[in-house]
């Protein structure tokens, strides 16, 4: 009797952290980028949250498409302000790698009027954050733009320049309830604009969703796209995770 082929081992996904790339002239902190056309964005569930309905800081895990995970990042923000202010408050978001080096940072500053679409013309009416990578060096920022029905953010290099426009659903109603994905594309700003990319807040589940305001979220964009513009928009996610998905406990 003729022996058995032998089974090919089934492949199993890959856990742990990404190997970190080697590549010349990149900002350091940032050589995982150079390597990935997708970034999986997501959130740890907070008990504290869950059991006590105290607003924790949020802390995420990025993750590339197969899983391994690329860099850490955790919210700083004052306890009152939590508490009080929820989702409209001023934070800083410290993004780390597998050393524990601090490589980009996204700091949104404290704004009493903002968030209305309709006169976010007004800088004080407008949402913004600003990317830095490494710490100390602007590469670019995000910025709540005017609309009457979508929600728009423009997107920009460290000069001021406007990059892409992010557009986000006319209706952004998160919960239990809604049991699909919601999609911000990322437009191009030229003459003929198109999508190149795209942050989506996927569903997470009825478990998740029903008890938590812990997000999962996905960012798509080139993979020959600049690494400042990518970490930029990474820094995007987390603006849309405060201002559209997170849950006020109070």
């Amino acid at each position: 009797m003729a022996n058995p082929l032998p089974l090919k081992p089934i492949e199993q996904p890959q856990t742990g952290w990404m190997p970190i790339p080697t590549v010349a002239n990149c900002p350091p902190g940032l050589e995982y980028l150079t390597q990935l056309d997708q970034v999986l964005v997501h959130q740890e569930v907070s008990l504290i949250e869950v059991l006590l309905e105290w607003e924790a800081k949020n802390k995420y895990r990025l993750k590339n498409s197969v899983g391994q995970q690329c860099y850490f990042a955790a919210e700083e923000s004052e306890v009152c302000m939590r508490q009080m202010c929820g989702s409209s408050r001023g934070f800083t978001m410290h993004i780390t790698d597998n050393s524990g080096a601090e490589v980009i940072r996204v700091t949104r500053p404290f704004k009493c009027w903002a968030g209305c679409c309709w006169c976010a013309n007004a800088d004080c009416c407008s949402y913004n954050i600003e990317i830095e990578a490494p710490v100390g060096q602007v590469i670019g920022r995000v910025r709540q733009s005017q609309s009457f029905w979508y929600n728009y953010f423009d997107v920009q290099d460290a000069t001021g320049k406007n990059i892409f426009t992010i557009k986000g659903p006319c209706c952004v109603c998160p919960g239990p309830c809604c049991t699909c994905d919601f999609p911000f594309d990322i437009w191009t700003k030229e003459t003929t604009p198109s999508v190149i990319g795209r942050v989506t807040k996927q569903w997470s589940g009825l478990t998740k969703e029903l008890f938590t305001d812990a997000t999962n979220f996905s960012v798509t964009f080139p993979i020959d796209l600049d690494v400042k513009m990518k970490a930029v928009l990474l820094g995007a996610t987390f603006l849309i995770d405060m201002m559209f998905f997170e849950v006020d406990e109070s």
